[in-house]
């Protein structure tokens, strides 16, 4: 049990990495426009994380803010995985 908590625990770490490397490319392509490593890296990313994110999204719709748009989805998946990770390392 100690080692399948243990293992549990690193791919959750993998994925909130993943989500933060998501978070930030998001926001630097507000930054930066064209076809660039950025555009590439965030693509990966979005392909790994929104399997997970798109059922959330469908129950939690984004909140809009004048011309901003919050993704609770983004937020709760987020949340959870860290609860998650910390359960399953309090395993191992």
């Amino acid at each position: 049990m100690e080692l399948i908590g243990t293992l549990l625990g690193y791919v959750l770490t993998l994925f909130i990495v993943v989500l933060l490397v998501r978070l930030v490319l998001d926001w630097a392509g507000l930054v930066t426009r064209g076809p660039t490593w950025t555009g590439r890296a965030r693509a990966l990313s979005h392909a790994a994380t929104e399997p997970v994110i798109a059922p959330v999204r469908r129950v939690l719709r984004p909140i809009r803010a004048g011309g901003v748009s919050i993704d609770l989805a983004f937020t709760a998946v987020f949340v959870a995985a860290l609860i998650l990770r910390s359960v399953a390392f309090s395993l191992g």
